[in-house]
């Protein structure tokens, strides 16, 4: 995928609901995100690449057991702060969405698996 790819699902993903705080598309090493304006950013650039990477390797692992669980579709973590999402995308990189508290995750997980199947 190209980076107006990139940008574009971003922003697209951001425009889907407004509980979404942040969204990032990680691959191949490189961050394409876009942060809702107004808000305050938890983590600094730095830091979010080192989760994905981190991110990138938990989701190795997840694969491994897929022949038996089958393939993994997202995974969520609840922080104090924020719910943060992981879907994998087609290759080897990661689409990361940090969500307000009081999101519907589900619903949002929807949306943006029909988003991402639209660019892949």
């Amino acid at each position: 995928m190209k980076k107006m790819e990139y940008e574009k699902m971003c922003d697209e993903i951001l425009d889907c609901d407004k509980k979404i705080r942040y969204v990032g598309v990680y691959d191949y090493g490189e961050l394409y995100d876009k942060m809702r304006s107004g808000l305050k950013n938890y983590l600094s650039r730095e830091e979010t690449e080192m989760s994905l990477s981190q991110a990138v390797y938990r989701w190795s692992s997840r694969k491994k057991t897929s022949e038996k669980l089958g393939k993994p579709i997202f995974a969520l973590a609840k922080y104090e702060k924020v719910y943060r999402i992981t879907i994998p995308t087609e290759g080897a990189g990661l689409i990361l969405i940090s969500t307000e508290l009081d999101a519907d995750v589900n619903q949002i997980v929807d949306k943006i698996l029909k988003i991402k199947n639209k660019y892949s």
